[in-house]
């Protein structure tokens, strides 16, 4: 007591009769008091030199190694009126088992005979198809008779006009010969004249001679008049000629069209036909639909779609179903500052949601109820959080992770990076400065698990 008050109580009592003052007044705390920071500050010292295993820690969830054994969800592929369920949640199905059944809502496809009526239809048109074949091979023995029948009246013109040929030249020479002889005749009808008139012939060697010059005469002109028969009959060769190809040409271009013509309808009708086809196909795969079945194995988790009489679109979800069988992975989110401390095959502890854990950061030996996970894959794009995502599977040699973990389930983890002593440690953090980069070993065995 320092004794600054005026009212001193030291004279009031006797401190013999009490031993307590007796005890305070004594030096012996003074030196338990020094042994024991002595032996905390030698305790501190040493843990400031204990080795401390940098970690980045996040949040995550349980999902699933393969995307096929994740919640599948289940969607109508045609439109119609949801009739009947066969399931319920919670109800274990198995890969092709019935769900739903609906009905059709589309007046297209109301009539109960559609398929019959459609197969029906392709049949007419296959008949159609042939009736068409059948026209070709007529039009096409009618074009080989227009073509063999061209070429004999092609070379019956050419013979004709071959023909027409000689007979000219045959009455052009018997004019020549004609002509000469009337000039011949000319000839000796005016010697006649001359001689008579000099008296050396008679009068009727003169008359003789007018009447052989008047027949040679007539004998030309009728030689003349059929060498100008001979060559219209060669014209008209030529014509008949012309005439036999253009008319021969025009009766087959004419089959030749109409056959076009008719493959034209023939592939117009095998082109209704394949669309027929797919529409009885379509049709077919169509009322298959009907009746909506489980995409694989599992658990019916979730209805979307409750109640009895209501209209779905195409492509609406239905249910959900939870495979049964499923390799558990966790997926949480780091930041980008951290990204370059995470490689393939690093070791991370996890800490799940509902299994009690005593947890030490940087002492993960020294942790309870967390457990192993390699780092199997990591995002080299951030997602919509601005965040990478990394996978992380179990590790083979560590203890399995908990039977009853479900996907969904919250996660902690932290990633093991280097070693260094807790001064140091300290030290970053007071500096802010991010962990030291750090080189993991890539199991190869646990990648290709993964790969598996």
């Amino acid at each position: 007591m320092l004794n600054l008050s005026e009212n001193n109580i030291h004279k009031r009592f006797d401190k013999g009769k009490f031993s307590a003052f007796d005890k305070v007044s004594s030096l012996q705390w003074e030196r338990w008091l020094r042994k024991s920071l002595v032996i905390f500050a030698i305790l501190v010292l040493v843990f400031l030199f204990l080795p401390w295993t940098q970690n980045v820690s996040s949040k995550g969830y349980l999902t699933t190694l393969y995307p096929d054994q994740r919640p599948q969800t289940v969607h109508t592929i045609i439109a119609g009126r949801l009739e009947k369920w066969y399931v319920k949640e919670g109800d274990f199905v198995n890969q092709g088992d019935t769900l739903v059944f609906i009905s059709e809502v589309k007046s297209e496809y109301f009539d109960p005979s559609l398929v019959n009526r459609t197969t029906d239809q392709i049949d007419f048109k296959s008949k159609s198809i042939e009736a068409y074949s059948r026209k070709i091979e007529a039009l096409q023995r009618q074009l080989t008779a227009f073509k063999e029948m061209k070429s004999l009246k092609i070379k019956h013109a050419k013979n004709k006009l071959k023909q027409a040929r000689v007979k000219v030249k045959s009455d052009s020479v018997d004019y020549i010969a004609m002509n000469a002889q009337f000039k011949i005749a000319e000839r000796q009808q005016k010697r006649a004249i001359e001689l008579n008139e000099k008296g050396l012939r008679s009068i009727r060697d003169v008359e003789n001679a007018n009447v052989k010059l008047q027949e040679t005469m007539a004998k030309t002109i009728a030689q003349e008049n059929k060498l100008i028969i001979s060559r219209n009959e060669l014209i008209n060769a030529q014509i008949d000629f012309t005439n036999v190809e253009s008319e021969y040409l025009e009766k087959i271009s004419k089959v030749e069209s109409e056959i076009s013509s008719v493959i034209s309808d023939q592939q117009e009708a095998s082109s209704n036909k394949s669309k027929l086809e797919n529409q009885l196909s379509n049709y077919k795969i169509r009322k298959g639909y009907y009746y909506v079945t489980a995409p694989n194995t599992g658990y019916v988790t979730k209805l979307v779609r409750s109640g009895k009489g209501e209209i779905l679109k195409e492509g609406e979800e239905l249910l959900t179903v939870m495979p049964d069988k499923y390799d558990l992975a966790v997926e949480f989110y780091i930041e980008p500052m951290d990204y370059p401390l995470m490689k393939k095959g690093e070791h991370v502890r996890l800490q799940f949601d509902g299994w009690p854990a005593i947890v030490f950061g940087g002492w993960p030996d020294a942790s309870f109820g967390t457990f192993g996970g390699e780092i199997l894959a990591i995002d080299n794009f951030t997602s919509s959080n601005g965040m990478y995502r990394v996978l992380a599977i179990p590790e083979d040699y560590d203890k399995k992770w908990p039977s009853g973990l479900r996907v969904g389930g919250g996660v902690k983890t932290f990633t093991l990076l280097n070693d260094v002593p807790v001064l140091y440690e300290l030290w970053r953090n007071l500096n802010g400065f991010p962990p030291e980069y750090y080189k993991g070993k890539v199991n190869n065995n646990s990648l290709n698990k993964g790969k598996k």
